[in-house]
């Protein structure tokens, strides 16, 4: 049972305004007529969206504490509940969901059959500050930020690490490494296919930075992609990338705008790539969970 979700899923309410997402910029990345599709409503905040390999995309009502699957023929189901409050989420090439489980600040993997793996959730014997999204490279070691947000449900009120980092942990799972902490509140993460470059949004900073990745997982080469933080956010194939706030907006490689797709909610909170051939892009906004139809295709980011 869905509680009070509003099953729009399966009549996949179109919405439209003036001029809507049809900008000079995003006619090359937007099917031709595609409007943004509501497809449920009723959630508390959503967030965390990633697709499977058949582009069944996964989120997470993060106040509600549990995982949602929507399924590609249009079906939406609870996935996991409780969920350790999950946030961002990723998956990796065997099917299995890593969560920012930041109940107790850690990081999960779930496999397809949800079963709970806790992987870390401290550095320096201290609790995470609340681990928010994630990032798998090709050689499974794995990206995260680790801002600070004071949750309802924890019994502290500080920051438990000093500063607010991007860690990365080495695909063996047995180092954990700090590879950026002089943003002000790194939040939405992405990097691209070949694993050669990381996209950090530091949204208090309101800018979003890329990073070389070298061999060892470390970063370098910080360059400033764009004036514009984001909350979540993901990469197509042709390396635009997609932020989030109010509404999703697209920038370029280069990190020239596009435009914006704007969404009906007080907050747009995350973005992926779904649907069949990852043609579809995913939106996670406050209440409610959309989707508009690409011309280009995403990555698994």
């Amino acid at each position: 049972m869905l509680n009070k979700i509003s099953l729009l899923c399966v009549i996949s309410v179109c919405l439209s305004w003036p001029g809507n997402c049809q900008e000079e910029g995003l006619s090359n990345i937007i099917k031709p007529g595609a409007q943004l599709e509501k497809l449920a409503g009723g959630f508390l905040f959503t967030e965390g969206p990633t697709a499977d390999e058949k582009g069944n995309v996964y989120f997470t009502d993060q106040p509600n504490d549990r995982i949602m699957l929507w399924n590609d023929d249009s079906h939406l189901s609870i996935f996991m509940e409780p969920s350790g409050r999950s946030n961002g989420l990723a998956l990796d090439p065997y099917g299995n969901i890593w969560s920012c489980a930041d109940e107790n600040n850690e990081i999960w993997c779930i496999s397809p059959d949800g079963k709970v793996k806790k992987i870390i959730g401290s550095f320096e014997d201290k609790p995470f500050n609340g681990p928010n999204d994630l990032w798998i490279d090709p050689k499974g070691g794995v990206y995260f930020t680790d801002p600070f947000y004071r949750r309802t449900w924890w019994r502290h009120s500080e920051m438990p690490q000093e500063k607010m980092r991007v860690y990365y942990l080495s695909p063996d799972l047995k180092t954990l490494f700090i590879v950026a902490e002089d943003l002000l509140q790194p939040n939405g993460i992405v990097g691209t296919p070949d694993g050669k470059k990381l996209f950090v949004a530091d949204i208090r900073g309101n800018k979003t930075w890329s990073f070389t990745i070298n061999p060892d997982g470390i970063l370098s080469d910080k360059t400033l992609f764009c004036e514009l933080g984001s909350d979540g956010m993901t990469i197509d194939t042709e390396g635009n990338i997609y932020l989030t706030g109010k509404g999703v907006t697209v920038f370029d490689k280069t990190g020239r705008l596009l435009g914006n797709i704007p969404v009906p909610e007080s907050w747009t909170a995350n973005v992926c790539f779904g649907g069949k051939n990852r043609k579809t892009l995913f939106i996670t906004a406050s209440k409610g969970f959309y989707r508009i139809r690409m011309k280009v295709r995403g990555t698994a980011g």
